[in-house]
């Protein structure tokens, strides 16, 4: 028990200490891809780091919700953090790393998100909270159903138990349910953590923020709380995307060794998930808003299809 609670905290703290980077990671490369220098993959560090030592600019319309979001959105994001398989199977936590936790904890903290968005009264922000529940509404169910079609071959909703399935059963990871479940997995990571084409994280236009017009109010260490939390989000997705559907690397065994190869191979399949996000961003342009439900919703289309061959092709 003792091993696996470390194991389980280790996946936290990695999780923590590698989630700015990702963003950064994914920024310098598109940069690199549009013939721009740009920031060094660590700009993020430092970026935390500023807003930390900065004061904290409250509105006076701002109730105890706005002080209480920022924490509830970071602690429900690093829950999730240590519950997802990022660097071993089984786990202790794999008991509470079921489907539907993790659903709820990313939902909450984006409840959360949108209140504290409507909660100052501004403009922006009642706006941003709204199309971000109009997202969040069409993404969540299309996250559990695609995740389900993978419990429905492993039996079991629980993480480390899927990841530990398709391990032994290699064949299953190019079965037709688990690429259908792969494609609408990777366009809800995108609307989730506002990437284009949902969203566009670098800008700050009124007419096409969601994610920003929600945090435009904060400032300082909670702004700092907001912007982790997000980076953190963006390495759970890539750590579902990694270790359920291509889990070789998970470390089966609590050895030094073992568990190093497995932070290297997760490393590995963040990049090559950062690649991806970065090229989709360089080519591709801002949806309007009404034409994202549009592809959400042919995302949980393909979320069925995924269940729907997990009960016809056994």
């Amino acid at each position: 028990m003792t091993v696996d609670v470390m194991m389980a905290a280790a996946q936290g703290l990695l999780a923590l200490a590698l989630a700015p980077a990702v963003v950064g990671l994914v920024r310098w490369l598109k940069a690199r891809l549009q013939n721009r220098r740009g920031a060094p993959p660590w700009q993020p560090y430092r970026e935390l780091r500023k807003l930390f030592q900065k004061e904290v600019v409250v509105s006076r319309h701002a109730s105890w919700l706005f002080h209480l979001a920022p924490f509830v959105v970071f602690a429900s994001t690093l829950a999730v953090a240590v519950i997802v398989p990022v660097l071993a199977v089984p786990l202790l936590v794999d008991r509470i790393g079921d489907l539907l936790v993790v659903v709820y904890l990313l939902l909450l903290g984006t409840f959360f998100l949108a209140l504290a968005g409507l909660d100052p009264g501004s403009a922006f922000g009642g706006m941003g909270a709204s199309r971000g529940v109009t997202v969040a509404a069409l993404a969540e169910p299309t996250l559990a159903v695609a995740i389900f079609a993978l419990a429905r071959s492993a039996g079991s909703t629980n993480l480390g138990e899927i990841a530990a399935r398709t391990i032994a059963d290699p064949l299953s990871a190019v079965s037709p349910g688990h690429l259908l479940a792969f494609a609408a997995l990777f366009i809800v990571m995108l609307a989730e953590t506002g990437r284009l084409p949902i969203d566009n994280p670098a800008t700050h236009l009124e007419l096409t923020m969601i994610h920003e017009a929600m945090v435009l109010e904060y400032s300082g260490r909670y702004l700092a709380l907001i912007e982790w939390a997000a980076a953190l989000k963006l390495l759970v997705f890539f750590a579902l995307l990694g270790n359920l559907f291509v889990p070789w690397g998970l470390a089966r065994a609590f050895t030094l060794e073992a568990v190093m190869t497995a932070a290297g191979v997760f490393a590995v399949k963040v990049g090559v998930l950062a690649v991806a996000v970065a090229v989709l961003e360089t080519r591709v342009a801002k949806l309007r808003l009404f034409r994202v439900p549009e592809l959400l919703t042919a995302s949980f289309v393909l979320a069925l299809l995924a269940v729907t061959s997990s009960f016809l092709l056994r």
